[in-house]
């Protein structure tokens, strides 16, 4: 299965339990995919193995050949490139890289050069793969290093446990999307409902079962429990407002560390999203043939 770990809104405890989930089973590979501020290796400590640079390409104008016909600066949607009278300005943090400007130019004064947006970092503990992306300071698309992340672990025969960014944008859309599992981490509170709701919304947008942790339960109010018995969400886990964990969180400690029993509740986490999803799929199956 391919699970991803997401949640509506940062603070809620995502990181903790992908990383608990993915130290609760035999084989897992788990995937840091927030990658702004990737922070999976705090908890985990890995050895790392092997970092290799993402690279883009971006174009690059020979002025000698070009004829400043603008048909680059009308083909380009993103406004990246920009045709003066005796000049051609290119703005990399604008260019999506595309191909359109070099494959429309007449005059072929367009050719493609690399260059770096961020990083992959591969990392071992313990048995636990982990797969960190990293975006280059400044850099403001985040989307390609994660689908560099996602081909790195298609072939892999694990359980792919996926750490979300927090939120709703482009970069959870692309964590979530072609994964087998919305595992949607939330808090009782005001603030956790309303992200909650949002994070759903996305889950089902992409046709995704969807199952919730509750992190910190017993603080606010019940709004998140009768929201998910309206949607008919399951609560695959309740983990309480406890001392004991969030010491061990401060000392950069998993559930499955410091509280070695939650390691079963985690596998039995897993076994009900592999239910949830097989029923899923069946039901697809049978839609499909219907």
């Amino acid at each position: 299965m391919k699970i991803a770990v997401a949640s509506g809104k940062g603070g809620t405890g995502k990181t903790l339990i992908a990383t608990s989930l993915a130290l609760s089973l035999e084989k897992a590979v788990l995937v840091d995919c927030d990658v702004e501020e990737p922070n999976a290796h705090l908890l985990i400590s890995p050895q790392w193995q092997l970092n290799q640079k993402v690279e883009l390409p971006f174009p690059k104008v020979d002025l000698a050949k070009c004829n400043f016909c603008q048909e680059c600066q009308r083909v380009c949607r993103f406004g990246a490139i920009v045709v003066l009278a005796d000049q051609v300005l290119a703005f990399p943090e604008l260019c999506h890289s595309c191909g359109a400007c070099s494959l429309i130019c007449p005059s072929k004064a367009i050719s493609e050069e690399k260059r770096k947006i961020g990083e992959i970092r591969i990392g071992i503990k313990n048995g636990l793969e982990l797969i960190e992306g990293r975006l280059q300071i400044g850099e403001p698309m985040a989307t390609p290093i994660i689908r560099e992340l996602k081909r790195w672990v298609d072939k892999k025969d694990s359980t792919i446990i996926l750490d979300a960014p927090p939120g709703t944008s482009c970069p959870v859309i692309h964590t979530l999307r072609a994964t087998d599992y919305a595992l949607l981490v939330t808090e009782p509170t005001p603030f956790g409902l309303n992200d909650l709701i949002l994070a759903v919304g996305v889950a089902r947008k992409l046709a995704l079962p969807i199952g919730l942790i509750v992190n910190k339960a017993g603080i606010g109010d019940k709004k998140v429990y009768a929201y998910a018995q309206e949607q008919n969400l399951p609560i695959l886990l309740e983990i309480p407002e406890d001392r004991a964990i969030a010491e061990a969180y401060s000392k950069g400690k998993t559930l499955a560390e410091a509280l070695p029993e939650y390691k079963e509740r985690f596998q039995m986490v897993l076994d009900k999203m592999y239910l949830q999803a097989r029923e899923n799929v069946r039901k697809a199956v049978g839609g499909s043939k219907r």
